[in-house]
């Protein structure tokens, strides 16, 4: 028991010293700070000044190109983005020749699709006709046909035809 108290005491005194340690360093690294003299205005001019003589001392240091070096420079990033531009044109059209190949393939297959569908509309308009035809010869070998079979036989005749019209416009359209 009395060894737990010791460690407690040790730790407590490890922690004070440390605290105190940093509060020390705290004071010496305020006091070497050194005090801002003269107003914001007066320090502002000073560093405009400072950094005006440190930029012209830089330039200075500096090793400009040639007029003879700065012509042939201009023309190699000149020459590069002409290349570099009819590069992105060829590509360019290309690609639009070939999505406009895809388009008019796809509208072609559309209309072709759209004949074939209308064909098929027909044939079996068609067949229902001849079927509506073969039905009314077998009522008449046996039984009087009336007026309202032969309206109902002309009317699908007249539709055939009508649709074998709109199908020829919307061919002719295309």
């Amino acid at each position: 028991m009395a060894d737990k108290n010791i460690d407690k005491e040790a730790l407590k005194a490890e922690k004070e010293a440390q605290k105190a340690a940093e509060k020390a360093k705290k004071e010496r690294i305020k006091q070497s700070k050194p005090k801002k003299e003269g107003t914001v205005f007066s320090r502002g001019t000073a560093a405009v000044k400072k950094f005006c003589k440190d930029f012209v001392g830089t330039c200075k240091k500096v090793t400009w190109p040639t007029g003879h070096q700065v012509l042939k420079n201009a023309g190699v990033v000149l020459a590069t983005i002409l290349v570099i531009g009819i590069a992105v044109f060829a590509v360019d059209w290309c690609l639009t020749e070939v999505f406009d190949l895809a388009k008019e393939g796809a509208v072609a297959l559309g209309e072709q699709y759209a004949v074939e569908e209308t064909t098929t509309a027909t044939e079996a308009t068609t067949a229902v006709a001849a079927e509506t035809t073969s039905a009314t010869a077998e009522d008449t070998t046996g039984e009087e046909t009336t007026a309202e079979d032969e309206t109902a036989e002309e009317t699908t005749a007249e539709e055939t035809t009508a649709e074998e019209e709109t199908t020829a416009e919307e061919t002719t359209a295309a």
